[in-house]
């Protein structure tokens, strides 16, 4: 790898605001990778409620077979201000919104594909995806609901050539409380719905207690609390709040079950005069730390002189696509930090010694 040049790829990529309200850049952001990665290969791209993906293997005529191994990257990011789509380096940082998550590592993919997709003795496939910051359901799980198989999934999310080999799984609710409108001079006419929703609240983080430190353990986030009032002397009468909802493998009332089962589970926690709507539920993500291709793996991380040690994500991730499925998948990438943040950076470091650990593998199995 020329490091100066990939870099200069790098910037142009990361110069793209590819956020999901501009369907325009996620197209630009996909075509300039496929760009990067040159004629020669079969390329199916696919769009789900205007969310454009592509899928790369190596042309045998023969169709698309059922990859060995998928390499998977996302091209979108989250909303940053102006400046952060202008690149900059500082020493051995490479500042702009994507950097870390996870431009440069998709790239870094889409590179490694091209360099030995033609010559491994097993089919590998490219699948980048423009809306895994939003949930990953109109571009990873739209693919794999269009009939794309594999053995093994390399997701190029930041890790530090770490191996993320487990994720908390993911519950998104809507929590409706109704009551009844009043003068608020007069409370007791009424029947206060935002009381009712944030007593339901306040059951649920005693229920599950909000972590002062990091802990793997199921977290509920209130993303969300509102009404239609719009004077200040009214008592509600409908309240609605949104919660995230993490929770890691095994956890009772969540892990295993439906949208539907979950939503029951945390309307027995709220009380009476409270729905709750499921809109999302994914299980946590799992891959086997000792099958042979994440031991492969980890021996290709350990001869760039990295621990290659296994870590767990309390973010999900596409991977949990897979794992439920049955496909192991795990997350390996490049280092840095700031996520989603104002100084979001890549280590340049990190790069190469990525490049070289994806290679050792993908040649090894």
């Amino acid at each position: 790898m020329e490091l100066e040049v990939f870099l200069r790829t790098a910037e142009t990529l990361l110069a793209v605001p590819s956020t999901a309200d501009r369907a325009d850049q996620l197209h630009r952001a996909l075509d300039l990778v496929l760009d990067t990665v040159g004629p020669g290969f079969a390329v199916e791209r696919f769009e789900s409620a205007g969310k454009p993906s592509a899928l790369l293997y190596h042309d045998t005529g023969a169709g698309r077979p059922e990859f060995r191994v998928i390499l998977n990257g996302h091209l979108d990011v989250v909303p940053a201000t102006p400046d952060q789509f202008i690149p900059r380096r500082e020493d051995d940082r490479l500042y702009a919104r994507g950097a870390q998550d996870m431009k440069i590592s998709a790239l870094v993919m889409a590179q490694v594909f091209a360099e030995l997709a033609p010559t491994l003795p097993y089919p590998l496939g490219l699948q980048l995806v423009t809306d895994e910051e939003i949930g990953g359901r109109n571009g990873t799980l739209h693919q794999l609901e269009q009939g794309v198989t594999g053995q093994f999934v390399v997701i190029g999310e930041f890790s530090g050539l770490e191996i993320v080999t487990d994720s908390k799984g993911i519950a998104q609710a809507r929590l409706t409380a109704t009551g009844r409108a009043a003068h608020s001079a007069y409370p007791w006419q009424g029947d206060n719905a935002l009381l009712r929703l944030t007593g339901a609240i306040a059951a649920l983080h005693a229920a599950y207690p909000l972590p002062t430190a990091e802990a793997w353990a199921t977290t509920v986030n209130l993303a969300r609390l509102d009404t239609p009032n719009t004077a200040f002397n009214q008592v509600p009468a409908l309240a609605e709040a949104w919660l995230d909802i993490r929770f890691p493998p095994g956890e009772p009332g969540f892990d295993g079950r439906t949208a539907e089962q979950i939503a029951a589970h945390l309307g027995e926690i709220c009380g009476p005069g409270v729905t709750v709507a499921v809109e999302h539920a994914d299980a946590p993500h799992h891959a086997d730390r000792d099958s042979p291709e994440v031991r492969a793996l980890q021996e290709a991380a350990r001869a760039q002189g990295y621990p290659a040690g296994f870590l767990r994500k309390h973010g999900a991730a596409d991977g949990r696509f897979y794992s439920q499925r049955g496909v192991d998948a795990v997350i390996f990438g490049i280092g840095g930090a700031g996520l989603h943040g104002p100084e979001e950076y890549a280590d340049l470091t990190s790069i190469v010694p990525y490049h070289r650990a994806l290679h050792t593998f993908l040649t090894s199995i």
